[in-house]
């Protein structure tokens, strides 16, 4: 029998998994901002006050990062229900109720009302949360929904992995696509590019892996103008909890102009 294609529904249900969720969970409490992430938002997003939108918010690590670091005009959401449930209870905890916790798919985001009952003055895809869409249509269909919720000037800061970003990497990257030439790759995945796999402690993941062209192709494609990019290492230096929790990333800003 032909193996199954990695979908949606695949990633929600793994992000749905009571290992996945304790994981999140776990950053979300202790972790809070990455030193990178506190950078760049205090460098683009100027106004505190201004409405913000959180694509993939999980457990909530990045929303009360936000809260704390006085942005709370803020609406969170993701399609994970038991990672939204732990968001909206650490939420609870810390006397943050204001801020708008919903259930919704980013590649959709137009069925949810919810959200676009504001004009928002900037958005977040925090932790690779964009590329672990499975599909680059579907990627898309993502950046145009928050490109048309957004206000002219709003800025958009989302990471990805790098296949690029040093020697190994590229490496390991011809090789994998030998195995495409070859019909040899994991069936499961939809596009080079794509991973899918397993880690002790943080349960199934899956994430496509672009290069720079192809980050570059898709915010022209979806109304978004390239501002900034660059390796998370050279944005700040990290404490060793962060880059125990996250591999090396790259950071983008886009703005709708």
């Amino acid at each position: 029998m032909a193996a199954q294609k990695i979908t949606a529904a695949t990633v929600r249900d793994d992000f749905n998994d009571p290992v996945a969720v304790i994981h999140y969970a776990r950053a979300a409490h202790h972790l809070g901002l990455w030193a990178s992430e506190r950078t760049l938002i205090e460098r683009y997003f100027t106004d505190p006050a201004a409405p913000l939108l959180e694509a993939g918010c999980g457990a909530g690590r990045a929303t009360l990062g936000l809260w704390d670091a006085g942005y709370q005009n803020l609406t969170a959401f993701d399609f994970a229900t038991e990672l939204l449930d732990q968001a909206r209870s650490l939420a609870a905890e810390r006397d943050a109720a204001a801020i708008r916790f919903i259930h919704a798919d980013a590649t959709a985001l137009k069925k949810c009302q919810l959200i676009g009952d504001t004009a928002y003055g900037g958005a977040l895809f925090l932790f690779n949360g964009l590329m672990q869409i499975p599909g680059r249509e579907n990627r898309r269909a993502a950046l145009r929904g928050l490109h048309e919720l957004c206000r002219p000037g709003a800025p958009l800061l989302f990471t990805t992995h790098d296949r690029e970003q040093n020697q190994v990497e590229r490496a390991l990257w011809r090789l994998e696509a030998l195995r495409w030439e070859r019909g040899e790759q994991d069936p499961r995945l939809l596009e080079f590019g794509d991973r899918y796999f397993e880690e002790a402690g943080t349960g199934r993941t899956f994430m496509h892996l672009p290069d720079r062209a192809e980050i570059l192709a898709d915010l022209s494609a979806t109304g978004w103008t390239h501002t900034y990019d660059a390796l998370r290492k050279v944005v700040a230096k990290e404490s060793r909890a962060v880059r125990d929790f996250s591999d090396e990333c790259r950071f983008w800003v886009a703005h709708k102009i």
